[in-house]
């Protein structure tokens, strides 16, 4: 088993550098920097948003009501909001460590390492990408690849996990827009190089200052007609969160 996953401005003067197939250091630092921004794309030094959940599948469809919140990268606080049967479900993240409380049985249960690429909730979403616990940037080794013909206004940029990431995934690929550096797709591979899953992001808006694609959508590519939609309702970065929120007492608080 390898680890997972899931931007704002560039200063122009690293825009205009734009891609070469040199290998350059000015190549280097610009994707780094790209990579840098993505990691950070719902995060920021804090963050508190309500977010939509749809889980779609052949059979049925449910959908979930989420209150989520960010301290830098390392820690995520999830209360279920909705609907009755899962309100006040709650799951934490500090480093490398996880927790899920579920109130009709009382009781918090810690998220070992190899159950990080598991399913969150039943949807397409895993684990580690709802909490974000690896980084494309520490996790990963990046690289530009010449757009696609039809695709001239697009950066591609594809990560290979480093030998000490933990990930199913042999390979991610992002593609974003050259003109605000805003990604559009994220493709993921397995070990193969079949593809397995794509994100697609769309409905861009601003919360406050922040400029973001407010839905997220997650195909499954080996299981026809299952996808999750994640939207983003309502988000503020960058404010004042209280440290008392990402512990584990907070997980049983009655609200």
């Amino acid at each position: 088993m390898r680890k997972l996953f899931l931007l704002l401005t560039v200063p122009a003067i690293i825009l205009s550098i734009g891609f070469s197939s040199t290998g350059s250091s000015d190549e280097a630092s610009f994707v780094r920097e790209i990579v840098k921004k993505v990691d950070r794309l719902y995060r920021s030094r804090s963050s508190e948003a309500e977010v939509e959940m749809s889980i779609v599948t052949p059979n049925w469809e449910r959908q979930l009501r989420l209150k989520m919140w960010t301290e830098g990268l390392h820690k995520t606080f999830i209360h279920i909001l909705s609907p009755k049967k899962d309100a006040g479900i709650t799951t934490l993240r500090v480093g490398a460590s996880m927790w899920n409380y579920f109130p009709k049985i009382n009781k918090v249960i810690k998220v070992p390492p190899s159950m990080m690429m598991a399913s969150w909730m039943g949807s397409d979403f895993t684990n580690d990408d709802l909490v974000k616990e690896s980084s494309l940037l520490e996790d990963y080794d990046a690289r530009s690849l010449p757009a696609e013909g039809n695709m001239p206004d697009y950066y591609f940029i594809e990560l290979i996990p480093k030998k000490k990431t933990p990930t199913v995934w042999g390979k991610i690929m992002l593609v974003l827009r050259k003109e605000d550096i805003i990604p559009v797709r994220q493709v993921f591979f397995d070990e193969r190089g079949e593809k397995i899953r794509v994100m697609h992001f769309s409905d861009i808006r601003k919360f406050g200052k922040r400029k973001i694609p407010a839905t997220l959508e997650l195909v499954s590519l080996k299981h026809k007609g299952k996808k999750t939609i994640l939207r983003y309702m309502e988000a503020r970065f960058d404010t004042e969160v209280d440290d008392s929120i990402f512990t584990r007492r907070n997980l049983q608080k009655k609200r």
